[in-house]
């Protein structure tokens, strides 16, 4: 087990006091699978509800101030408003999320398009987006492309890479001083034979094509079996090109599942190149963010469970005896470097946490204490009537 001297032992717990982790506000209405959305009591009706979950979530958490939007799902008539009320209920508007891949005139793709016209109806959202992110401050505009192709010639791939680059780069000319793009990939899905940002490499050629303002965003769930996702991270934060991540697990697929819970020695191994890379520096902009959808449990104790595994790894990646570890690695011990990481790993970290949620005045055990609030009664008997939030609202 790693021993912490006290001057380690305060190190990582104000770096811990430091960890700031998104919430998406898609994560807390309804969702489900291909086949079947399922609906459950007290779940949002509108953006302002979204963000009192969220606000929820941070008065147990402490770690997780901003929430991310997803444009238009979460359309109001005065975002200013809705951030003053983010900062009212102690939170902050985050990331904004545009959203080309819900309109019928995308079926054949949003800014890659073989038709000039939806190609500058696709952008006209993203700027859109860029004039929500000056109402509510937000820094990251958040891009995911449906785009791709089904067949072998349905398009040109040549093509489809020049409308992607220039529809980058009318965006990123629109930019304030202090906002960026985070551009995400992934391997497949909606599209089959080609998605045309299939992955980081993809990403990372077009954000380099566009400056300083652009960088990578690695959603966890996005990549081929048996990726090292780590490796990415390395190679970015390296770079200087790591903008983000959208944490959730999977086991097949995209299945955007609760981090951490299919493989959290990934989650470790990935967080420990995060902490050697310098990543938890706030000098280097990397932003901590959950992407999940909630099919079966509930949705605010599942956000909660799911920043607690964040916490954990990353406290892990923290405690790891980085001197004995590079002290291994020079001699060329194998068994040793290895140990020293499985060491971390097999660190209970969890009364570490607890002690800091106390020092923090906090429950140490969030999910207990969310249970004893009374908060879901409260939303169970006065959200009723109207519309449910969930996909695509």
């Amino acid at each position: 087990m790693t021993a912490l001297s006290p001057e380690a032992r305060r190190r990582v717990l104000d770096t811990l006091r430091a960890q700031s982790i998104e919430l998406p506000s898609w994560a807390f209405g309804n969702s489900g699978t291909r086949f079947k959305v399922f609906a459950q009591q007290g779940v949002p009706r509108d953006p302002w509800e979204k963000i009192a979950d969220a606000a929820t979530v941070h008065r147990f958490t402490g770690v997780s101030p901003t929430v991310s939007l997803h444009i238009p799902w979460d359309n109001v008539e005065n975002f200013a408003k809705l951030a003053d009320h983010a900062v009212e209920l102690g939170v902050k508007a985050g990331a904004i999320n545009a959203n080309v891949f819900q309109d019928d005139d995308f079926k054949l793709g949003s800014v890659t398009n073989p038709d000039p016209a939806i190609r500058r109806k696709a952008v006209a959202h993203l700027l859109e987006c860029i004039d929500v992110m000056d109402a509510t401050g937000s820094r990251d505009l958040k891009l995911w492309f449906s785009d791709g192709t089904n067949y072998p010639g349905q398009d040109s791939i040549r093509a489809r890479q020049d409308r992607l680059a220039e529809a980058l780069a009318t965006t990123y000319a629109r930019l304030g001083e202090d906002q960026r793009i985070l551009l995400e990939y992934k391997l497949f899905e909606p599209a089959f034979y080609t998605m045309d940002v299939p992955d980081w490499g993809t990403s990372f050629a077009h954000c380099l094509q566009l400056g300083e303002k652009a960088q990578v965003v690695v959603d966890t769930g996005h990549h081929a079996p048996g990726t090292n996702i780590e490796f990415i991270v390395a190679f970015l934060l390296r770079a200087g090109k790591l903008g983000g991540f959208d944490f959730n697990s999977r086991f097949y697929a995209d299945d955007d599942l609760m981090v951490g819970s299919a493989d959290p020695f990934q989650l470790f191994r990935i967080l420990h190149e995060v902490v050697a890379g310098g990543g938890l520096d706030e000098a280097t902009g990397v932003a901590f963010m959950l992407d999940q959808c909630h099919n079966i449990e509930e949705k605010i104790p599942a956000q909660i469970r799911s920043v607690m595994n964040v916490q954990e790894a990353t406290a892990k990646a923290l405690i790891l005896d980085a001197e004995a570890l590079a002290v291994a690695q020079a001699a060329g011990d194998v068994l040793g470097a290895n140990a020293v990481v499985m060491d971390a790993y097999n660190t209970d970290v969890r009364p570490l946490l607890a002690e800091l949620r106390e020092e923090q005045g906090l429950d140490p055990d969030p999910i207990a204490a969310y249970a004893r609030s009374g908060y879901r009664e409260r939303i169970i008997a006065e959200r009723v009537g109207g519309q449910q939030a969930g996909w695509g609202a």
